[in-house]
């Protein structure tokens, strides 16, 4: 089926290409829920985690606002936010970039650096249980392959 609009006729989707972008959908709110849950108990979001993943990652522990801001998907505003709860927490702190005054570093801390030792074999755990070990290898390789030109195409769309 098809339908114009004012810039171009939209094909509609295929009763398989339905199927297969719904159950994407599903699995990634239902699983992206399941995970959260799973942090609930050290009092982390998912959020919370990929800034800790990230700056546990970086050299020295430490990333430019505006880089963490771009490598988590946030508006600059909504990551101040986000670091100020952390900054309550004690997982991170924030230091002044010497080379730019408007600019800030987050930096994790030691009681950041713990508490992601002490969460991160526990999200693999749950990483695994609810998606991992319930894929073959083979289907996690074809989905990795069938995976990359996605992805790439949105980093590049973003870069736009």
């Amino acid at each position: 089926m098809e339908t114009e609009t004012a810039d171009a006729v939209t094909t509609w989707l295929t009763e398989d290409e339905q199927r297969a972008w719904r159950i994407h959908l599903d699995v990634s709110r239902l699983l992206m829920y399941q995970l959260e849950r799973d942090l609930q108990p050290f009092g982390l979001t998912n959020n919370d985690y990929e800034i800790l993943v990230n700056l546990s990652e970086a050299d020295d522990h430490r990333m430019r606002m505006s880089d963490l801001a771009k490598s988590t998907l946030q508006s600059k505003s909504r990551l101040s936010h986000q670091i100020t709860r952390m900054e309550t927490a004690g997982l991170v702190r924030r230091e002044n970039c010497d080379t730019d005054r408007r600019g800030f570093y987050a930096v994790l801390t030691d009681h950041g650096w713990d508490t992601m030792r002490q969460v991160a074999p526990r999200h693999v755990a749950s990483v695994r249980t609810h998606f991992i070990d319930l894929v073959s290898a083979a289907d996690l390789a074809s989905y990795h392959r069938a995976m990359l030109p996605v992805a790439a195409h949105l980093r590049e769309a973003r870069g736009r």
